[in-house]
């Protein structure tokens, strides 16, 4: 009989009930966290626990330029913002540089802190409320 872990359980109800715009939010956020985790791994000299830090973070930015919804001019700019950080992210994992890695993640958090006034912005205009996300 296996048992079940809540932390997981939660976690996978978070994704499966999660709107659109909270999905992004949850991908920037594992952005940003796979790249700290790549920077701790190149501190500690610990090349193979960065590089696939890095591959993940990669994955996720694919998944950003994957989901953009091209009908909207915003996406073209954004879509180049993420081939770019994807191309840093490949040659931080090459170079072993903390400081491409450093300038993704600020692009990353300053992309996750505007998706999330969108999101604040969003429900205050559709509900009347002033939730945190």
């Amino acid at each position: 009989m296996a048992i079940n872990n809540p932390y997981k359980s939660y976690q996978n109800n978070s994704v499966t009930t999660a709107s659109p715009g909270e999905l992004t939010l949850m991908l920037y956020n594992g952005c940003i966290k796979f790249i700290h985790q790549a920077k701790q791994a190149l501190e500690d000299k610990n090349y193979h626990e960065k590089n696939i830090n890095i591959q993940k973070a990669q994955s996720i930015v694919q998944e950003l330029m994957v989901t953009l919804n091209m009908d909207y001019e915003i996406a073209n700019n954004m879509m180049s913002l993420y081939d770019y950080m994807k191309r840093r992210l490949i040659e931080a994992n090459i170079k072993n540089d903390g400081a491409i890695l450093l300038e993704v993640e600020e692009l990353a958090t300053e992309f996750r802190d505007t998706w999330k006034q969108v999101i604040q912005i969003n429900r205050q205009q559709k509900y009347g409320q002033t939730e945190r996300v």
